[in-house]
C-alpha cells in the first residue's frame, strides 16, 4: 500500500520506517515544521517529575536544558504515549511510564502514582496543547508549570509532487495523528483544488478527533485506531 505519511520529522521518518519494514510503501510530507524555542527557560526547583505529552516535547526540554545534570535525568517521566516515552529513554532518561493513551490517562496515571506533597510537575509543552492537562491535575492538588518550549509552523502547500500523485489516484492512504494536522491538510487541499482526488484513498486516524476534521473531505473510507497509539494505526493498515 502506498502510505503518505504528514507527521512532523523526524517521527515521520520513523514511523515511515516501520510502514516499510510491514511491506508498504511510505512516503513523508511533514504538515508542520518543529521550531524549538531558542530562549526557553527550564527550572526544575522543587520538581517531582517530568510531563511529556509529545516526542517533540522530549526533544524541545533537552535541547533547553543543554548540558544537563545526570540529577535532571533520573527525574521521574510520565509520558503520554509510548513514543513519548521511547523518546525520553533514547535522551538517557532512567525512570520512565507511559499512560499509552492521551491527556485523560496520563492525568490519571500521574495522580495515581504521585502525591501532591512531593514536589511539582513541569510540563514540556509546544504552542498549542490539546486536552486540560493542567485543570486535572490542579484539581488533584499538584502545583503546576508549563514552559512552552517549541512551536509547529504549518506548511505553505502541499509539495508539487504530491499533488500529481494525489490527481493520478497514487496515494492509498494518509495517515493523521493529530486534529491539526488533519485540519491543516483539509486546508492545504481545498487550497491546491484537490477535494475530488481523495475518493480513492483511505484516512487513517488516530482517534475520533481527528476524523472529525476530515469531515469535508470525501475519502474512500475513513479508519480510526482502536486506541490512540502508534501501533495501533499500525494494525489499521495491516489488517
Amino acid at each position: 500500500m502506498r502510505v503518505l505519511v504528514t507527521r512532523p520529522r523526524p517521527d515521520a521518518e520513523r514511523f515511515a520506517e516501520e510502514l516499510s519494514a510491514l511491506g508498504h510503501n511510505a512516503q513523508v510530507e511533514p504538515l508542520f515544521e518543529v521550531v524549538f524555542h531558542a530562549d526557553a527557560k527550564v527550572d526544575l526547583t522543587g520538581v517531582q517529575a517530568l510531563l511529556f505529552t509529545s516526542a517533540n516535547g522530549v526533544r524541545a526540554f533537552c535541547s533547553a536544558l543543554a548540558g544537563h545534570r545526570p540529577e535532571d535525568l533520573s527525574l521521574q517521566v510520565f509520558a503520554v504515549g509510548d513514543a513519548s516515552a521511547r523518546t525520553a529513554a533514547e535522551y538517557g532518561f532512567t525512570s520512565i511510564e507511559s499512560a499509552g493513551g492521551d491527556v485523560t490517562d496520563l492525568t490519571a496515571l500521574v495522580t495515581r502514582r504521585l502525591e501532591p506533597a512531593a514536589g511539582g510537575l513541569f510540563h514540556a509543552a509546544g504552542s498549542k496543547v490539546a486536552g486540560d492537562l493542567k485543570g486535572g491535575l490542579e484539581a488533584a492538588g499538584f502545583r503546576f508549570h508549563r514552559s512552552v518550549l517549541y512551536e509547529t509552523r504549518e506548511a505553505a502547500g502541499l509539495s508539487a509532487g504530491l499533488q500529481a500523485q494525489l490527481r493520478h489516484g497514487e496515494i492509498d492512504a494518509v495517515t493523521f495523528f493529530s486534529p491539526r494536522t488533519a485540519g491543516s491538510f483539509v486546508r492545504l487541499i481545498s487550497a491546491a483544488g484537490l477535494e475530488e482526488t481523495l475518493r480513492t484513498s483511505l484516512a487513517v486516524c488516530l482517534s475520533a478527533a481527528v476524523k472529525e476534521r476530515l469531515e469535508p473531505l470525501h475519502w474512500k473510507s475513513v479508519l480510526v485506531a482502536r486506541e490512540p497509539t502508534q501501533a495501533a494505526m499500525l494494525a489499521v493498515l495491516d489488517r
